[in-house]
């Protein structure tokens, strides 16, 4: 348990990504705040299993994502409670799936907000706590979208191309105080978010769902397989070691071959 004594704070962790990384954190002993909206029983009973597995504290944040004082308020209120954040996993994200032309300007200004702005705000209000320490990971999750675009998502492709120049500005601002800042980019991961998009892509495509799955959606990857969440968890783990304290300003394909083409 090498994270033992360390803080996690890992943004849209009710679910998918954000809560395997949450639990792969505890696993190795990490105090965890998890944040995320969801049914409150079954969100209890993901934080005592939090708390279970790593010995530590655990606790959640309905701190919405669109607005900037709850995020620092979130920052604030794990520090306060369970140490100050030693480790920032930026995960929170939605999907809309529209033509451009079509593409309500309220869901894009939602979708900057939640996949890119609100990453800036946790990165700011956490960061002086970790240059202080001379110790921190910041970790983004961005997408094979950070890297290449497709068609009918450009709120989305836009964020995450965003979040890979994020990544690495401040990575650069934090090389010399012990900080790493990394974005891992997986292609189409099983979760509720690419199952909720798939309608959308069907009305948009014309297409039936087995066909959105096959030919859109695992098109792309060469492995023909969907990324897991325990896969991205395990990048995540890796990036919070000692050992890795020379990877900064990565963007680390985990796409099965996607962006190799």
């Amino acid at each position: 348990m090498f994270l033992k004594g360390k803080t996690a704070l890992v943004t849209g962790s009710t679910s998918g990504i954000g809560l395997a990384c949450a639990k792969a954190l505890a696993a190795q002993g990490a105090a965890v705040m998890i944040n995320g909206f969801g049914e409150a029983a079954a969100i209890e009973a993901e934080r005592a299993a939090l708390a279970a597995a790593s010995g530590a504290g655990a606790l959640h944040s309905p701190a919405d994502m669109t607005r900037p004082d709850e995020i620092a308020a979130m920052v604030e209120s794990c520090a306060a409670e369970l140490g100050p954040v030693d480790i920032l996993v930026n995960n929170a994200g939605i999907q809309h799936v529209a033509p451009v032309e079509d593409f309500p300007p309220t869901k894009w200004d939602q979708i900057i907000a939640i996949n890119l702005s609100s990453a800036f705000h946790a990165i700011h209000a956490a960061l002086p706590g970790m240059k202080a320490k001379g110790w921190g990971r910041i970790v983004n999750t961005a997408s094979a979208h950070s890297l290449v675009a497709s068609p009918f998502k450009s709120a989305y492709v836009a964020a995450k191309h965003g979040i890979a120049g994020l990544t690495k500005t401040v990575a650069l601002e934090a090389a010399s105080h012990g900080v790493t800042v990394n974005c891992i980019s997986p292609g189409y991961v099983w979760t509720s978010l690419i199952e909720a998009q798939i309608p959308d892509t069907m009305k948009a495509r014309g297409l039936t769902r087995e066909q959105v799955v096959n030919d859109v959606l695992l098109a792309s990857q060469p492995t023909k397989q969907f990324v897991t969440v325990d896969q991205v968890a395990a990048l995540l783990i890796h990036l919070c070691r000692d050992e890795s304290a020379s990877i900064t300003g990565a963007n680390l394909s985990m796409d099965g071959g996607w962006t190799a083409m």
